[in-house]
């Protein structure tokens, strides 16, 4: 399905760039605008044959995490006028990040809980002890499932919403946020996310660890809410 749509989303880019280079066929008429998307173009394109060819997923994901930062960008206007129309700009983005996220939290929230109830019910199990809250939960390969699974619709979110806030943060021109306590703890989290999904497919962890993992991570996510305080990442909205 991921594959399908991308094909769309390269169907669709490449009518457009056709359509915009008929109109003039000298590439010094091309905006900004125009050649960023001819940017994210090509990186659909590189991913669509390296995932034809070379089956190389994670490295595919992330350039598409890269080429949808761009079109983030292209979708809601270049601005290089004033600050005003930056801020606009800035703004949209603004929805686009918070959408993303809030998805990315509730799935992410599911796999901590499912995290959770992995954990208690491996302990019980071990020490042998058959309690009424015991009985009532699904089997550990159950749990396993959806907990791996959470994470896995989660992760990308995270990704997704963290680069459209970098985008706005660079259409702002406030470079010093990137290094603002916030932006680093939630790079921080989404790769320890990263790296327990990337344990889990390639090393075949046990799930106890893997869950382990999970509510680590979760537990800095949460930290990261709390820390608006300390942060000026979110003061300016």
């Amino acid at each position: 399905m991921g594959t399908g749509l991308l094909v769309f989303v390269w169907v669709l880019q490449t009518v457009y760039l056709v359509m915009r280079i008929v109109a003039h066929l000298d590439m010094s008429f091309f905006t900004l605008s125009e050649y960023l998307l001819l940017f994210s173009w090509l990186l659909v394109t590189i991913s669509l044959v390296m995932s034809r060819f070379f089956r190389i997923e994670f490295i595919v994901f992330f350039v598409n995490v890269i080429g949808f930062a761009v079109l983030a960008l292209n979708l809601f206007g270049i601005s290089e006028g004033t600050s005003l129309e930056r801020w606009e700009v800035a703004k949209k983005l603004l929805y686009v990040h918070v959408s993303f996220m809030i998805c990315a939290y509730a799935a992410l929230t599911i796999s901590a809980i499912f995290a959770g109830m992995y954990l208690f019910l491996h302990n019980r199990l071990k020490e042998k002890v058959w309690t009424q809250s015991v009985r009532r939960l699904p089997s550990l390969a159950v749990i396993d499932v959806w907990m791996y699974r959470s994470a896995l619709v989660g992760t990308p979110l995270l990704a997704l919403s963290l680069a459209v806030a970098v985008t706005s943060i660079l259409t702002e021109g406030r470079y010093s946020l990137l290094l603002d306590p916030k932006v680093v703890a939630s790079f921080i989290a989404l790769a320890l996310f990263i790296w327990t999904v990337l344990k889990r497919k390639v090393l075949d962890v046990p799930s106890w660890k893997t869950a382990r993992m999970i509510l680590l991570s979760y537990a800095l996510l949460l930290l990261n809410v709390l820390m608006n305080q300390a942060s000026s990442f979110h003061s300016w909205s």
